[in-house]
This record gives structure tokens, C-alpha cells and sequence, in this order.
């Protein structure tokens, strides 16, 4: 038997992002409940994206800022190899890799605009052209530092993250197995998803939140839990990435650390 066997985890990533995670969790034994609360869109009017960034070889970087970016935006880098690139975060960065494209930056550590402002090469950008590509709405921290630090900084916003439409039918039955004990563990792996989630439950479910533990690789996520008065217990891991959040489930399911 695995070290989460019995253990029901509701995994709440975007569907087209989900599946990794609950392999990894059914493969050491636990039960994933999938129930993605946020959908993830392609923006409207890519031509107009494409013509107000210009070609992608005038940037001395182009920053990817999460897999999904990367699924959207790699076809701006054309059939150039030789850009380069930098990654928020390992999932990021394989994405990359799996697209074709070598990456040049990447946090050693961490998978947030802070660990990647952290490397020495990004210290000092006076007169570099810099691409981010992301979604629509995102955090402007790494925009605005940089353009502090002397870079010239411009968007490719390119999908829409928006609260999922369960049907009725979908949250009666997410009510119903968490009521009845099936729900042990859910995952909140962004402050955008954790309020999708919020948003989209029912009243009971809400409740049933607060006695449940929350999964994550964020401290930006667990501090947005506090601020809206979530009582959940967070399990904290090291990453984002699939790998270190099962890995963090079962250190906590083995010896009931919430933290590395």
C-alpha cells in the first residue's frame, strides 16, 4: 500500500493541467478527485498581441511565467532556437523543453516572480528589451522591478483565466463526498484558483473547507487563505511543481509536518 492510500485529494487545476497530479497521487495509493476550478482561454485577438510586440528576436529575454504561457505562447517564438529564454519555475521550464526551446534562466529554487528577480543575471538590465508572456491579469511585480533595474519591458497577454461553470449536478456530488468524509485533502495551487474555488461552491462546502487541509506550494496562497478567513490547515510544499506538492502530501500523511 502507498503512503496515501486511503487519502482523497481534490485536485482543482485547470482539466488540461491535472492529470500528472493525480497519476502521481493514485500512484502512491490515494484517491484523486478531480473538480477544476478555473478555466484557462486563449485571448481573443492574438494578431493584435503579435503586432503590438513585434518580432520576438528584438528581446534580448523572453520571460515564460507559468506552463500556460507556454502552451499559448511558444508558436510567438517562431522556429528560433537560439532566443534567449527564461522560466518561472521547473514545470515552466519543461514545458519549454518539451516545446523545443532551451532555457537560459531559472530559479534554482522557487517558482514565483521573486525567485527568478532573485538571479544574478537579472540584477542588472539597462537597455535590454524584455518580453513576459502570461495571462491576462497577472501580477506586476516582475514587470515593474525590472523596468526598475533598467529594462524595457512589454507584454504578450495571451488566455483568460476565468471561475469554472460546474454544472448543479457537479457541485451536489462534490457536497455530497465531502459531507460524507470522502474529501481528506484539497489542492490550491494560485491565489487565482483558491478564489475560483471560493467562489464556485456551495455554502456547505465553504464550510466544509475551513476542517479541511489545503494543499500547496505557495505562501502567497496560504497567506490569501488567511486574509479570507479560511481556517484550513495548510500543507505547504517547497514548489508548485506536481512532484514536490505529492511529495509534501506525504510527508505530512507519514509524519504530520504541514512544512519543509
Amino acid at each position: 500500500m502507498g503512503a496515501l492510500a486511503g487519502l482523497g485529494v481534490l485536485v482543482t487545476r485547470p482539466e488540461h493541467q491535472a492529470h500528472r497530479l493525480c497519476q502521481l497521487i493514485e500512484a502512491e495509493g490515494g484517491q484523486a478527485l478531480r473538480f477544476p476550478a478555473l478555466a484557462i482561454t486563449a485571448v481573443p485577438d492574438r494578431a493584435a498581441v503579435r503586432a503590438a510586440i513585434g518580432p520576438a528576436d528584438r528581446y534580448q529575454l523572453v520571460i515564460f511565467t507559468s506552463a500556460n504561457a507556454v502552451r499559448f505562447g511558444t508558436d510567438l517564438l517562431g522556429q528560433r532556437r537560439d532566443l534567449r529564454l527564461a522560466a518561472v519555475g521547473r514545470a515552466t521550464a519543461q514545458a519549454l523543453n518539451a516545446a523545443g526551446h532551451r532555457v537560459s534562466v531559472l530559479p534554482a529554487g522557487g517558482a514565483d516572480s521573486e525567485a527568478l528577480l532573485a538571479m544574478p543575471e537579472l540584477q542588472h538590465m539597462t537597455g535590454q528589451r524584455v518580453l513576459i508572456v502570461r495571462g491576462r491579469g497577472g501580477r506586476e511585480l516582475l514587470a515593474e522591478t525590472l523596468a526598475q533595474r533598467g529594462a524595457e519591458v512589454q507584454y504578450a497577454e495571451l488566455y483568460d483565466r476565468a471561475p469554472a461553470r460546474p454544472t448543479p449536478q457537479a457541485l451536489a456530488e462534490l457536497e455530497e463526498l465531502w459531507r460524507h468524509g470522502a474529501i481528506h485533502v484539497y489542492t490550491a495551487t494560485s491565489p487565482d484558483l483558491l478564489e475560483a474555488l471560493l467562489g464556485i461552491v456551495t455554502p456547505r462546502c465553504r464550510e466544509l473547507m475551513d476542517s479541511t487541509p489545503m494543499l500547496t506550494g505557495a505562501e502567497r496562497v496560504a497567506d490569501l487563505a488567511v486574509r479570507r478567513g479560511l481556517g484550513s490547515p495548510v500543507v505547504l510544499a517547497e514548489r508548485q511543481e506536481d512532484e514536490s506538492l505529492v511529495a509534501a502530501l506525504v510527508r505530512w500523511r507519514t509524519t504530520g509536518e504541514r512544512r519543509p
